[in-house]
This record gives C-alpha cells, structure tokens and sequence, in this order.
C-alpha cells in the first residue's frame, strides 16, 4: 500500500452480483484490489463489466478502466494488474489490450502506450517491488 493517498476519500459503490462462470476452470469472484485503498477496483467503479470486451472468434480481450482521479499516479500499476491477471487467467492464444478511459487521465497516451508495451511490461514485471504490489493487489481477500 502507498503511504501518501492521491485520492484520500475515493466513492465507493456496491458490488454488482456476478454470473456464474462458463467454464469451471475460470477465475470467479476473484476482485483485484485498489493499490492505494482497502477496497478493490469493482467498488471504486475503476473497473466495470461494461468495459470488458470479449472477442472469442478473433481471441482478443480489451479492458478500458477509469482511474478515480485523472491525475492518478497508480494507473499503469492498475493497468499492469490488470493485465497480470489476465495473462494467468486466459490462454496464451488472446491478444489482451489495457486502455484508460478516454478523457479518465491526464496522461493517457503515455498510460496506454505503456501497457501494451510487450518489453516495457516484461521489464516493469522483473521490478520485485513492483512484482510484489502487483501480487498483493491480485491476492484473494477473504471478507
């Protein structure tokens, strides 16, 4: 966890009832956590099931999330777990694309440029501390 919050009184919204999954072999009720705050990205409206797009017929995933801040600081850290855990979660055969929302950061380019960098998130994944905030946010709770 940071010490020094960006966003020190984030809204928190309610959980939306999931679906079954369709494969039994598929990650369920798995949240990814705010690397900032005790709550996970679903509950800080960060990440929501609308902005998941699943194309099986091209094998291709997009993720467009919303930072709570635009000038946030943990987006490509988001964004990186994100996409750790659709790496681990998926076959290798789905090209995964991270976006911010357009217009959610101050430096979107930048943000998104990085995160579908296949060199850049290599390297970003050799950092151990940022390995280990990365596997911290992807941990399970048990509330």
């Amino acid at each position: 966890m940071v010490t020094e919050l960006i966003n020190a009184n984030p809204i928190i919204y309610e959980k939306k009832e999931r679906r079954a999954p369709s494969a039994p072999s598929a990650p369920h009720d798995e949240d990814i956590k705010d690397p900032e705050h005790p709550y996970s990205l679903e509950e800080l409206k960060v990440i929501t099931e609308e902005a998941v797009e699943v194309d099986d017929q091209r094998n291709y995933v997009r993720v467009t999330f919303t930072p709570t801040v635009e000038h946030c600081s943990m987006a490509t850290v988001i964004g990186l777990c994100l996409r750790v855990k659709l790496m681990r979660s998926l076959p290798s055969r789905y090209k995964v694309d991270i976006r911010v929302a357009p217009g959610s950061h101050a430096t979107e380019a930048a943000v998104n440029k990085q995160l579908n960098d296949k060199e850049r998130v290599a390297a970003a994944l050799e950092n151990p501390n940022l390995l280990n905030m990365v596997d911290d946010c992807l941990a399970p709770s048990y509330d």
